[in-house]
């Protein structure tokens, strides 16, 4: 991720969760150090790494312990440790949480996807089916979990789909406009709904072609049409219950909205160590924090 970026947002994150200040927080004395235990409160995928670090460094924390992204993770694995003044570990917990909690949800969701297909001739991608202002670090979370991205942002290449094929007069016509006016490192993608509109766009011969709410036998036939050259994408109607069934269909892409667009966060807690929450599930009767001068 970019680090500018991401400093950038979780500024912004950190300034609509605390506002003025933390009333509950600046209740404990601004001496008093602890240490937080955050612990998986199920099994998956865990991704947060860049963003433990990058609020740890802003919030003036210690790490002490972090897993990588990517991590396979069982309920009751600690995910990482954080030391520093109680009051600043508690008022930055949810922004934390949230993140990390968000990003191992997709990371979880991409792993489930890339092991149901089990092809790896074929990249499970994202879509721009993102939260605004989370797409980098959704992204980000997909490729922890096995998974690619499509696009970032509409600049990064042209993607004709339908309204642009009606607005722009056909796919002969929005293939040929398309290379006229970029360059030859931008790529071009068209969608196709029918045969007729594949056989122009395999003629028209764009970078990528995309076969549009196939089912798994109508994309093995008409993958069948489409010479090597040109890259195979299928999108729609693609979750985690269905995807087994695109196995050996020979498409190269299938970009699934459901990566990021409906995904449940994956459970995870935060404890100062030594409270009773901790101990119960570490088995750690410690102190819940210690002075110092």
């Amino acid at each position: 991720m970019n680090r500018l970026a991401l400093r950038d947002q979780l500024t912004q994150f950190l300034l609509e969760d605390i506002g003025f200040g933390d009333a509950s927080s600046a209740l404990i004395d601004a001496k008093i150090m602890s240490t937080a235990v955050v612990t998986a409160k199920a099994d998956g995928v865990f991704c947060g790494l860049d963003v433990v670090l990058e609020l740890a460094a802003m919030q003036r924390l210690v790490v002490e312990s972090c897993v990588e992204d990517g991590t396979v993770i069982r309920q009751g694995d600690v995910l990482f440790i954080l030391h520093g003044k109680a009051r600043t570990l508690l008022e930055t917990e949810r922004v934390l949480l949230n993140l990390v909690q968000h990003m191992s949800g997709i990371a979880t969701m991409t792993r489930r996807c890339v092991e149901a297909l089990n092809d790896p001739s074929i990249a499970v991608t994202d879509t721009r089916k993102t939260t605004p202002g989370l797409r980098m670090i959704e992204k980000h979370a997909v490729r922890a979990g096995g998974g690619k991205n499509h696009r970032l942002r509409l600049d990064d290449a042209v993607m004709i789909k339908d309204n642009h094929i009606t607005a722009l007069g056909g796919v002969t016509s929005a293939v040929a406009i398309a290379r006229a006016n970029n360059g030859h490192t931008t790529p071009i993608e068209i969608e196709v709904e029918t045969l007729e509109q594949l056989h122009e766009a395999i003629a028209a011969a764009p970078d990528i072609i995309m076969l549009d709410n196939r089912t798994p036998d109508e994309l093995r036939a008409w993958v069948a049409l489409i010479p090597p050259t040109i890259t195979t994408e299928a999108s729609g109607g693609i979750t985690v219950d269905t995807i087994a069934a695109y196995r050996g269909t020979g498409v190269d892409v299938l970009s699934i909205g459901q990566l990021t667009h409906s995904v449940t966060a994956l459970d995870c807690s935060l404890n100062l160590k030594g409270g009773v929450k901790h101990a119960t599930i570490r088995n750690d009767a410690n102190r819940i924090y210690e002075s110092v001068d």
